[in-house]
């Protein structure tokens, strides 16, 4: 179970704690993907993924600038496995943004309409059932079969061609004629509800499931034992046009000899998308197979090339979910996890309850302050959700079957490990409590020990075949080991291996086995490796970004030791997360503080009118946050004065201006190698490897070695298109302007980036001149 989100409003969040949060967001909603999309075995719930979905597109709305490449709002799905070879998509597989309400329908249409410019002609709609499976897209060329794949990441696939051949619903050759000499015929491979019953009730846990573990077998005999079934309902690459509306299409698809679902239906209007919903939503219970929703699409597909994308999702299609399913149960105790940062989840332990046809007996209660906001107690009836997956969220308490010995529950002091060490609530710098709990004891912690190294041996880091989370919990229960590069050590100790080969389940085989796994990943890659170490809130998309800048782990290396020793002080922390005060008005009072000036005020001025006064740049929101936290002006003066003589160093700022790093993350990194053991536990661990550098960028071009900025409005492409274009020609992409950047490209405005160049001397061009030297204009 996850460390969960703050409580606060995403309004309230201050810029430090958005961050946080949305780099916790995209780490753990990458963690479920892949448990999703490449295990078969979901960790959480349709809806308790939709909330923290919602909760990190609320953030990303009121800070737009902290959206980086690895937000869940940008990503499809999760990387194919190595278990199949992989597919890349002739056109990305997009998912859809999701409604909820009624309200929400009806203002997917009014966007629509607005986009389009339309009167109050109507516009008609597709609605089609929302097959919950799993996603494919089969390729015909000149009207045969020649490969099918899973989605994937949306762009990159698994190759399941065998096993899709198997599917009586695919053809192997399209029926009739006008179909393109080139097209990939997108669908959902989906299982009956007889059908689950009869092939994977046993194994899995809802028919999802089981399609999707049937469909990815690695003996297509196995899938064809199954009775998997497969809706077509999109297309993706497709060499000539074949219709002129989705509904044309479903049409053409259904002559060609796919099935298509037989409760889709055209309608129009606002009023149509919400008769559709009630249509399906009656039907669910009869259709034999499961659903999650509806699909609404724009029909005419010249409407849908003009609305376009945005992000990850389609402009012209939503997805309606319904909600979630609900029971009641009795919540029998709270247990306490410990993760790899001691942050501290409680979980409830249930009586066993079959909620949408699985069985459950855990579900989330997030963090202390939600059971104290819910009121859950020991012995409560509760009401537990889900939509679809395995584990639920507790709802809240039914209060009136509440027992009368029921006691309101206590969070408790010290961490359930051995060693019993003090919990401790987060704060920030400004003094404000979060609502995380944490383990004090690090790495004595027996739990945050274990966790950091199964962490190292995770999939997405050092992926050690043979040496899955069992083995591991072996070895370090016997003392062998404890960190890192222990695991290393255990491949050479050859006294240690001949105990394992008379251990029971052991043999020579599978000690060598696991001793050839060990060994072959003594040559690593630098983003692995980076990730391998642990390092708070630095993901597997931040660790490629590092790895992609520094390109050698001696690079990296430096760079992070010289950030830790210019690591901002506490009292630059205050402002720096002081709730209302942004990096812009942070500037601000560190200028003012570093070269104070008098300014005339009058005797017994107030405290914002002195503000006014003395940082004309700090507005309303500002003052006020300050105004409340040091109440009178001279407390104020001497923090301030503290910050400016406490900020970061440069060699800091360097490392947050890396694309995809920024400030939280450096001071994850910086904190991280600011500690000798770790610094002791990285050493080790080299001692033990080759970490290998990352793929050297292009040199061949006008801009290769340099690093770039990109500011202001960009009008003829998008930042993450110019941010691409700029790292596919061997160009480094920075978040600021300092001595080190070589050029700038500016567009309307450009505020203080374009300032600074100014004042460094700085080559500024704008985006024409930009792709007039990328060889784009």
């Amino acid at each position: 179970m996850p460390d969960f989100p703050s409580a606060k409003p995403a309004a309230d969040l201050t810029e430090a704690e958005a961050a946080e949060e949305l780099t916790w967001l995209a780490d753990t909603m990458a963690a479920y993907d892949i448990a999703y999309y490449q295990d078969d075995a979901p960790k959480v719930s349709d809806a308790e993924y939709d909330v923290l979905k919602r909760r990190n597109a609320e953030i990303e709305a009121v800070f737009p600038d902290l959206v980086r490449e690895n937000s869940p709002s940008l990503k499809i799905g999760a990387a194919a496995s190595a278990q199949f070879s992989p597919v890349e998509h002739g056109v990305p597989m997009l998912s859809l943004d999701n409604a909820f309400s009624d309200e929400e329908a009806v203002e997917f249409e009014a966007r629509v309409r607005r986009f389009l410019r339309l009167d109050d002609s109507p516009i008609a709609y597709t609605a089609e059932p929302k097959i919950d499976g799993l996603s494919a897209s089969i390729r015909y060329e000149n009207g045969r079969l020649v490969r099918g794949a899973t989605r994937g990441d949306g762009r990159v696939g698994e190759d399941v061609t065998a096993n899709l051949r198997t599917l009586s619903d695919i053809p192997e050759r399209l029926a009739g004629s006008g179909w393109p000499e080139v097209i990939e015929i997108r669908g959902e491979v989906y299982l009956e509800h007889e059908g689950f019953k009869a092939a994977g009730q046993k194994t899995y846990a809802n028919p999802r499931n089981a399609a999707a573990g049937s469909l990815r077998q690695l003996d297509p005999k196995i899938s064809a034992q199954r009775p998997l079934r497969f809706f077509a309902y999109a297309w993706g690459l497709v060499s000539s046009p074949f219709a002129q509306t989705q509904w044309e299409a479903l049409e053409a698809l259904k002559a060609w000899g796919f099935q298509t679902n037989p409760q889709s239906r055209r309608v129009e209007g606002a009023d149509g998308l919400l008769d559709a919903y009630r249509e399906m939503e009656g039907l669910r219970p009869r259709l034999g197979f499961d659903i999650d929703g509806v699909v609404y699409k724009v029909d005419r597909l010249d409407w849908q090339q003009r609305l376009g994308f945005v992000s990850r999702s389609p402009r012209w299609a939503i997805a309606r979910k319904f909600p979630a399913e609900q029971a009641r149960t009795i919540l029998n105790a709270i247990d306490l996890q410990v993760g790899r940062t001691g942050a501290v989840t409680p979980v409830a332990r249930l009586a066993p309850v079959t909620v949408g046809g699985v069985v459950v007996e855990n579900a989330t209660l997030h963090n202390g302050d939600e059971i104290a906001r819910k009121d859950v107690r020991i012995g409560d009836t509760v009401i537990v959700q889900r939509a679809g997956d395995v584990i639920p969220q507790v709802v809240g308490p039914v209060l009136e079957e509440r027992p009368e010995s029921a006691e309101p529950y206590v969070f408790p002091d010290t961490c359930p490990c051995p060693l019993k060490t003090p919990l401790a609530r987060e704060t920030t710098a400004s003094g404000a409590e979060t609502v995380v709990r944490r383990c004090t004891g690090e790495l004595a912690c027996p739990f945050q020990r274990i966790e950091h190294l199964k962490h190292f041996v995770s999939r997405r880091a050092f992926d050690i075949e043979g040496l899955g989370e069992k083995q591991l919990q072996a070895f370090f229960d016997k003392g062998w080991v404890k960190e890192p590069a222990d695991i290393f050590r255990l491949a050479k100790d050859e006294a240690k291996l001949d105990e394992l080969r008379a251990a029971e389940g052991y043999g020579e085989t599978s000690v060598t086995n696991l001793k050839a796994g060990i060994d072959a990943k003594r040559a690593i890659p630098l983003d692995r490796f980076i990730y391998g170490l642990g390092v708070r809130h630095i993901g597997e998309t931040t660790s490629l970004a590092l790895a992609r800048h520094f390109e050698t782990v001696e690079s990296f290396l430096a760079a992070a030791r010289a950030a830790a020793a210019q690591r901002a002080g506490d009292g630059h922390e205050v402002f720096a997360q002081l709730d209302g005060v942004g990096p812009t008005a942070l500037e601000a009072i560190l200028g003012w503080a570093a070269a104070p000036h008098e300014v005339l005020v009058p005797e017994g001025a107030s405290f914002d009118t002195r503000l006014k006064a003395s940082i004309p740049k700090l507005n309303k929101t500002a003052r006020e946050a300050l105004e409340r936290r040091f109440e009178e002006w001279t407390s104020f003066e001497r923090a301030a004065a503290a910050a400016a003589a406490q900020r970061p160093g440069e060699d800091f700022g360097e490392l947050a201006a890396v694309d995809g790093v920024g400030p939280v993350a450096a001071r994850m990194i910086a904190e991280f190698f600011g500690e000798d053991h770790n610094e002791a536990t990285v050493e080790n661990l080299l001692a033990e490897l080759q970490v290998q550098p990352a793929e050297r960028p292009k040199t061949d071009t006008a801009v290769a070695g340099k690093t770039i900025v990109f500011t202001g409005a960009l009008e003829k492409m998008t930042r993450d298109e110019a941010k691409a274009q700029a790292e596919a020609l061997g160009a480094k992409v920075s978040g600021s302007v300092s001595k080190k950047t070589n050029l700038v490209v500016a567009g309307p405005g450009a505020g203080s980036k374009l300032k600074t160049a100014t004042d460094l001397g700085i080559e500024v061009i704008s985006e024409d001149d930009w792709l007039e030297l990328v060889g784009q204009g």
